[in-house]
């Protein structure tokens, strides 16, 4: 979901993705083939020499924005908010 995040706010090649994310390079490009095969993303040559790709939302990864959005909005009530009843239960 966090390369979706990161996609929906801009990003597209693969070494934006892992400075913003500081995943492991070979973590990154196994999750962006699973959501290329998922039909989330494409892969999109920008250079031939080195050959390089940018990741692009589908119309289906783009559908995601408003479950993005509805996360970030359940983590910003739930998690910030000191007063906030947890939603995760004390074992």
């Amino acid at each position: 979901m966090l390369i979706v995040r990161d996609a929906l706010r801009g990003s597209t090649r693969f070494e934006q993705f892992r400075r913003n994310l500081r995943i492991s390079p070979a973590i990154l490009a196994r999750r962006l083939q699973t959501l290329v095969a998922a039909g989330v993303m494409r892969r999109h040559p920008y250079q031939q020499h080195p050959p390089r790709d940018e990741y692009v939302l589908t119309e289906s990864g783009r559908a995601l924005q408003p479950l993005i959005a509805a996360l970030r909005q359940w983590g910003e009530h739930y998690l910030c908010d000191p007063d906030a009843v947890s939603p995760i239960p004390s074992q």
